[in-house]
């Protein structure tokens, strides 16, 4: 995700380099054409670009706020996973009695909490399209490394395991049926979460839709020379150049957004969240060993901001 603020516009118009070679050759030939070669029928009536810039101005628009909805979503859903996250720590040390001290108790907090952080890591690692066993071995047991190796869907698999250890501890008398139903509840919306980031990774924006509005921009493009030639002359090259650059960052900064887990620079943060997760836990659990032994996120650095 980037960073900051000051993002260099070597890397805003790097995205639309080629388009804009093309457009400023295209800018200056009809240039030398209409004032070298004096071929004046090429004039149009600058109101056929205007009524068609301005129709794309509004499919640019609602393209952008479907697009930036699809992010938002994305990030209002990892929000909630911070939350449930931290409430599910919280009741698993909270209710689960140990009034003796056992061994066996504390080291089925300790396990919960770690397979926690590990299904937090595994579902951002699924959504970026990566691996989703990498890394786990650090939080699970070798049992439960073993287990999620024979299933397909590792997120899935996890809140099974959390699933199966919940119904231990009520047989075993360390919950009561209330608090297992509590659990089972803060379980449930981590597994409606998980859905709602496949449902937005699966879910592709309308094909056609983009493509449409990809070519009525570069039929904007093609004739706004046409428009403008007849009253700036050799002005009407920056003009163009700078009416089209607006059109195509716009419509790339909707590409950007409407796939919030592809591994971009504005993708919603999941890996710096899941840090965040980790951090809570092993605080809450008071073994920070593990959070403090692993290394930090490593930041890639592009001009003067940092993707992570």
């Amino acid at each position: 995700m980037l960073l900051r603020n000051n993002i260099p516009l070597t890397y805003i118009f790097g995205k639309i380099k080629k388009e804009l070679l093309f457009v400023i050759g295209y800018s200056i030939g009809i240039v030398i054409l209409y004032e070298n070669f004096h071929v004046t029928r090429i004039s149009i009536p600058v109101a056929v670009p205007a009524l068609l810039g301005t129709i794309i101005s509004l499919l640019l628009a609602f393209r952008s706020n479907q697009a930036y909805d699809r992010w938002w979503e994305a990030r209002i859903l990892w929000g909630a996973i911070v939350n449930d996250s931290r409430t599910l720590s919280r009741q698993i040390l909270s209710f689960v009695e140990n009034p003796y001290g056992l061994d066996e108790i504390e080291e089925f907090k300790a396990k919960f909490i770690r397979r926690q952080i590990a299904w937090c890591y595994a579902l951002s690692q699924a959504l970026r399209g990566f691996n989703p066993r990498k890394g786990l071995e650090e939080y699970l047991s070798a049992e439960e490394f073993e287990f999620i190796k024979k299933r397909k869907n590792v997120t899935a698999t996890i809140l099974e395991l959390h699933a199966m250890d919940l119904k231990k501890a009520l047989l075993e008398g360390w919950i009561n049926k209330y608090q297992q139903i509590e659990i089972d509840k803060t379980i449930t919306g981590l597994c409606n979460h998980m859905g709602g980031s496949e449902r937005i990774k699966n879910t592709v924006f309308p094909v056609t839709y983009s493509k449409y509005i990809n070519m009525s921009i570069h039929l904007f493009i093609v004739l706004l020379p046409f428009g403008l030639i007849e009253y700036f002359g050799y002005m009407e090259i920056p003009l163009v150049v700078a009416i089209a650059a607006f059109f195509l960052l716009v419509e790339k900064m909707a590409v950007h957004l409407q796939d919030p887990f592809e591994n971009k620079p504005t993708d919603t943060p999941t890996t710096t969240i899941c840090r965040t997760i980790e951090r809570d836990l092993c605080q809450m659990l008071d073994d920070n060993k593990i959070y403090e032994d692993k290394p930090q996120t490593e930041l890639a650095q592009v001009g003067s901001y940092y993707i992570l």
